[in-house]
């Protein structure tokens, strides 16, 4: 499968990828020092308003030590490349759809802040409000390995907007995330597999894209894995890049048979409601957001759908490892 070109350009990227998680180390040891330096100095000659300034960048350095600490978890097969983020609304109608909304503007929200690049691949618009379904490509550093502990189905609790009485709803939409695939991995696809259709594009995107049915699905039959993409134009074009996004999820399909802590994921994608969900987010009665895998909880739901999600990440992540390395010492014995 891998070939000696594949496996040197792969060492090139993992030799990269240290040397620069070892110069950001370093930068990061060096700025404690400096701050630290200008901090005694500034104490020494009775300058309060530096002192406090070195202090508030201290704090920032601390949070950057253990985003980076949380970072050297990330050593999966995958986790360095970009990703694919889907979202289904439930059953519920018009509540989930909203939802579903919702959630996808959090995930765009927390990857914007972390300088991440978001690329809208497909979307199915909601008949009132909200979308059915969405998928999004989120493009930057780890990106998949950060994303991958968001798979799952997450809850929520609101006073209904769309209720004329005014009564607290539940919905409740997925969330999967597979990684874009690299060049150098090879996923074989039987053409007599797949059924292609093709549909017109919904949303913006001028009076052409709204016309011709260019927008393309594509259905592996043995799997029932389905992706679609709208983005272009040409039927061409989105046709390759549906190719790439099936290649992707047949190989996050075959990470999974790998990881059996990832299993848990595909599991709880089997039913979208009761009893499968990874994240609660109450915003009626009180406010609470509740990861049912980690315990941590916050009671800022506001900022959380704002893109504050890397406490929930980096808990799940650090599960996540601990698992795997559970699982692997009892195998050893």
């Amino acid at each position: 499968m891998w070939n000696d070109s594949d496996a040197a350009q792969k060492l090139m990227r993992e030799r990269t990828l240290l040397a620069n998680q070892i110069e950001g180390v370093q930068r990061l040891e060096a700025d404690v020092r400096d701050t630290i330096e200008l901090a005694e100095l500034a104490e020494m000659e009775g300058d309060s308003a530096v002192v406090g300034e070195a202090l508030g960048l201290l704090r920032a350095l601390a949070d950057e030590a253990k985003r980076r600490e949380t970072e050297s978890l990330l050593s999966g097969e995958a986790d360095s490349n970009d990703c694919y983020l889907e979202v289904n609304a439930g059953a519920g109608g018009t509540e989930a759809q909203d939802w579903a909304e919702m959630l996808l503007r959090m995930y765009t929200r927390w990857a914007e802040q972390h300088g991440y690049k978001v690329t809208m691949m497909e979307s199915s618009e909601g008949e009132q409000a909200g979308l059915k379904s969405a998928t999004i490509q989120v493009s930057g550093p780890n990106a998949y390995g950060w994303l991958k502990t968001e798979a799952g189905v997450h809850r929520l609790v609101r006073i209904s907007p769309f209720d004329a009485a005014a009564r607290r709803q539940t919905s409740f939409a997925s969330v999967w995330v597979y990684p874009v695939v690299d060049d150098s991995i090879e996923i074989e696809i039987n053409e007599a597999d797949l059924r292609v259709d093709t549909f017109r594009a919904s949303g913006a995107g001028g009076q052409h894209v709204n016309k011709t049915e260019s927008a393309i699905r594509i259905t592996h039959i043995p799997t029932g894995i389905v992706v679609a993409c709208q983005t272009d134009r040409s039927q061409h074009r989105n046709r390759a890049t549906a190719m790439t996004m099936l290649k992707a999820r047949m190989y996050e399909q075959e990470l999974q048979r790998r990881e059996a802590a990832a299993a848990q994921t595909e599991a709880s994608k089997t039913d979208i409601g009761w009893g499968h969900q990874i994240r609660s987010y109450v915003l009626a009665p009180y406010q609470l957001v509740k990861d049912l895998r980690t315990n941590v909880e916050k009671t800022n739901p506001g900022a959380i759908l704002d893109g504050d999600l890397d406490d929930f990440m980096a808990a799940a992540l650090a599960a996540r490892v601990g698992a795997t390395r559970s699982e692997a010492s009892a195998q050893a014995q």
